[in-house]
């Protein structure tokens, strides 16, 4: 039986954990003007001010999170130096919180001590709030609650709540400033008019990230994670394009390139290429549809598989008049009851979104009039991989079993 041991391996990188998401750096760079406005609303702070309420929006990876941070922990340290000044900050991330409820219970066992936790049922929301109220007056002074993907929450009862809980005699001591960040654009004006008056006191907008932008947040991280000359000169330009291309996303660009050193670290070489750079891509974007088609309701699924077969016998691009027969015939095999036309071309557009499949308008005038027709984006053995479950479940349609046995092969392998 082989032996295995563990030695310190530290060639290519200082500091690894610079390129995890948690990793604050020293400075934030391509955000200027966005931390300049956000610099801006928090400064009553420090002048023992009210605090602001401020609502942060963009897409994901652009930045929101970090500079909240970022600007957060200098507060704090700037806040130390006076004596009139007592700043708290509470950060909870709303992903998994689908109500205000849940969110206020989440922000009281965050305040209280471990012995004394509520529980996420058995309380009317009153009574929550009323813990709420009274664990914020505990800590009095000031007090930033950030919300992170606020976009979770179904219900605006929070965002409406927290802002207002002093001016409606709710408390006392405390003094309070909400921080929402969203990465749903559209989530500002679902809000009610006087929740969006309430929370969006201090707008600040996080666009994509251009290449420019990217290479000087990732040679920034380059300096912290690896040693000199441990990068090729075009691998930072190469993850840049690629981050740029993926919707300006930092985070994916960071991904990439972690994922492009743990490549090169695996190799013993002693430097990352861009060959590194486009296997690890490759890798990534399996890894995401793998998950995507993971995470999809059953009835997407087998929209889906009924399009992979289609692809498989070469009969893409096909308008969704086309997909439904073989839909219905798995909804059949399955035995649940297919969807309306409407709801399945809703998934269609969903799959499109996720990056899975691609779909394209074709607009024939007055004769044909306008219809989409869709093909898969990715590989065809990736889909029926991410497939497998479901393949097994509504059986193993034809045009897919060579590409099925290969799946099938490689996991006996």
């Amino acid at each position: 039986m082989s032996s295995f041991s563990f030695d310190r391996d530290n060639s290519l990188y200082k500091n690894r954990d610079a390129l995890l998401e948690e990793y604050t750096p020293d400075n934030l760079v391509g955000r200027d003007e966005e931390l300049e406005e956000y610099h801006a609303a928090l400064q009553p702070i420090i002048n023992g001010e009210a605090p602001s309420n401020i609502f942060l929006y963009g897409k994901s990876g652009v930045g929101k999170t970090a500079a909240t941070r970022f600007l957060l922990n200098r507060l704090q340290d700037d806040a130390a130096k006076y004596d009139d000044i007592s700043l708290n900050v509470i950060e909870i991330n709303c992903d998994g919180l689908n109500s205000s409820y849940q969110v206020a219970v989440r922000l009281v066992n965050t305040l209280r001590d471990p012995s004394e936790q509520i529980s996420n049922t058995g309380y009317p929301q009153a009574q929550v709030y009323s813990f709420l109220w009274e664990e914020l007056d505990k800590l009095g002074g000031t007090v930033i609650v950030v919300l992170d993907e606020v976009d979770h929450i179904n219900d605006n009862s929070i965002l409406y709540q927290i802002p207002r809980a002093r001016s409606n005699g709710y408390l006392e001591h405390a003094k309070i400033g909400l921080v929402g960040i969203s990465n749903d654009l559209s989530f500002r004006d679902s809000l009610s008019a006087k929740v969006r008056s309430s929370l969006c006191e201090k707008e600040v907008s996080f666009p994509p990230y251009d290449a420019t932008e990217l290479q000087k947040v990732l040679s920034q991280r380059e300096q912290v994670a690896f040693h000199d000359d441990a990068l090729a000169e075009d691998v930072i330009p190469l993850c840049a394009a690629y981050g740029a291309q993926d919707a300006g996303d930092a985070r994916q660009a960071l991904d990439l390139l972690l994922e492009a050193g743990d490549l090169a670290r695996k190799e013993a070489v002693e430097q990352v290429i861009d060959d590194h750079v486009q296997e690890a891509r490759e890798k990534l974007e399996r890894d995401r549809i793998m998950e995507g088609v993971a995470d999809l309701t059953e009835h997407a699924r087998l929209v889906l598989y009924a399009l992979t077969s289609l692809e498989a016998e070469e009969e893409t691009p096909a308008r969704s008049r086309d997909i439904r027969p073989r839909y219905e015939q798995l909804c059949n095999h399955v035995g649940t009851e297919p969807l309306t036309s409407r709801r399945m071309r809703d998934h269609l557009a969903d799959l499109a979104m996720l990056g899975v499949i691609s779909s394209t308008e074709k607009n024939e005038g007055m004769s044909g009039g306008k219809y989409r027709k869709h093909a898969l984006k990715q590989d065809l053995q990736l889909v029926v991989t991410a497939l497998e479950d479901t393949i097994e479940f509504a059986g193993v349609h034809e045009s897919i079993r060579p590409y099925y046995q290969t799946t099938f092969e490689d996991a006996e392998n």
